[in-house]
């Protein structure tokens, strides 16, 4: 008890350093074929895309033609190329963004598989806006297991984040 009194004394009588990436990093790295690395660098890639690079996304979709690709911007991709070329588009209609947070909706996973439903809040100049602007969109991700790496099959984002009514569906 003693040593603890002396321990805790000595910490508040020590100036602290100040925190910095190596102070916090850990002393064992995290594994990365783990599902919830796979959901980070998703994450990690959808801020590179708000500034016009796709290519981390890219990466993490697995390399099979029947992977799929719905964004805000137009009809689903199938298969590496449609994917590949319809993420390029999408970046490209990204300026200066960053990646203001990620709400979990739910989460569905076995050994093999794993959906992932996410509200996503984001902020950048879009299209040819020079303001920025703050936008979320709903998105679901379904992973799979893969040669033990989890990586990309689908994903689907659009902006419908609040009820609407229902003749917003015979909208154009």
């Amino acid at each position: 008890m003693i040593k603890l009194i002396l321990a805790i004394s000595l910490c508040l009588l020590t100036p602290a350093a100040p925190l910095t990436a190596q102070t916090l990093a850990p002393t064992k790295p995290a594994p990365t074929n783990t599902h919830e690395a796979a959901v980070e660098k998703s994450h990690l890639a959808r801020a590179a895309s708000h500034n016009g690079n796709p290519k981390l996304y890219e990466a993490l979709f697995a390399d099979r033609d029947d992977i799929t690709l719905g964004n805000p911007f137009g009809p689903f991709a199938r298969g590496r190329a449609q994917v590949a070329a319809t993420l390029a588009g999408a970046a490209q209609k990204y300026r200066n963004g960053t990646v203001r947070g990620v709400n979990l909706v739910a989460k569905y996973q076995n050994e093999n598989l794993a959906c992932l439903v996410e509200v996503e809040h984001d902020r950048a100049r879009v299209g040819s806006s020079p303001d920025f602007n703050d936008f979320n969109v709903r998105v679901t991700s379904t992973y799979e297991r893969i040669n033990g790496a989890w990586r990309l099959v689908h994903r689907h984002a659009d902006p419908i984040t609040t009820p609407r009514p229902a003749e917003a569906l015979l909208q154009k």
